[in-house]
């Protein structure tokens, strides 16, 4: 599944923020990757169909269903979605994917993360080569038009006029270059400061998003929401407080306490044999016994 990242952080409430990405017509403003939005009267969970125009007089349709949403005692949000499309021209098949708002000093982190499935088998794969990295620099530039809305009042009708115009500023650069001059160090000049000057404050640029998840603080996965609810909804513990509560050692829930040869030095002096958890040097081939986790061997040893 291709995977795409965006992450930005909007000087302003979090309640104006969760307003302006949930409510459909307000949503459909400013992210460039809808034309339109409709909510489907009646539905439960709340469904929607959207339509993107690719070409003039073109549209892919799709449709998608909120798959739940959930508050965090320290003000945080997360909202998940699954989405997809019949129509056989979009090279999107289905995806998931959340929205998460986090509170930080003077404003809320918005980031989003999503995975999609391609049609057209191996075409579509070579089509996503191109595809997505443009659709991630539309989700990107459409995450900064947001912010410019919520923090200077640019509307974002008004963010893709200046847009249009710098970027017809920096197309009439470089062909004056080519058409008056045609020397290819003018040319290189030309382009290089269309591309390298950063646009106006004003003007939505992608690149003032990041476009990778921190190591510190790795994005939820789209699935990981959903499936967490509905296990703690059955009182059933997530994965690493399972093993924890069975007593499992904790390199086992993916943290490890000590380095690899440490650790199977210690098992190895109390007896225990670390592949497959064998207990003591001995024992009968394809007989499998609980791993010690501490102390060793014996026979009043706890097993």
């Amino acid at each position: 599944m291709a995977r795409i990242y965006v992450e930005t952080i909007i000087r302003a409430p979090l309640e104006e923020v969760w307003a302006a990405t949930q409510d459909h017509r307000r949503h459909a403003r400013w992210d460039v990757r809808f034309g339109r939005i409709d909510p489907v009267p009646g539905s439960v969970p709340a469904a929607f169909t959207y339509a993107t125009a690719v070409l003039p007089g073109v549209e892919i349709a799709g449709h998608g269903v909120h798959s739940g949403e959930r508050r965090q005692a320290d003000g945080s949000a997360t909202s998940a979605l699954r989405f997809g499309s019949a129509d056989p021209r979009s090279p999107i098949r289905d995806g998931s994917g959340y929205w998460r708002y986090v509170p930080v000093p003077g404003g809320v982190r918005f980031l989003t993360g999503y995975a999609y499935r391609t049609r057209w088998g191996r075409t579509g794969r070579l089509v996503d080569l191109v595809f997505g990295p443009v659709f991630g620099w539309a989700t990107a530039w459409s995450f900064d038009r947001l912010r410019l809305w919520l923090e200077h009042g640019v509307s974002p009708e008004s963010a893709r006029r200046r847009a249009l115009a710098e970027l017809s500023a920096r197309a009439a650069l470089v062909t004056a270059a080519v058409a008056f001059d045609g020397r290819p160090l003018v040319v290189l000049l030309a382009l290089g400061l269309a591309l390298g000057v950063p646009p106006h404050r004003h003007t939505p640029a992608a690149r003032r998003c990041r476009r990778r998840p921190s190591k510190s603080d790795p994005p939820e996965t789209p699935a990981r929401p959903e499936r967490r609810r509905w296990l703690e909804s059955r009182g059933l513990p997530g994965r690493r407080r399972g093993l924890e509560s069975r007593g499992l050692p904790e390199s086992r829930c993916g943290r490890e306490s000590r380095a690899p040869h440490e650790r199977r030095r210690g098992l190895e002096s109390g007896g225990a044999l670390v592949s497959r958890g064998w207990i003591g040097s001995n024992g009968p081939r394809g007989q499998r016994e609980p791993l010690v986790t501490s102390g060793p061997a014996g026979k009043d040893a706890p097993r």
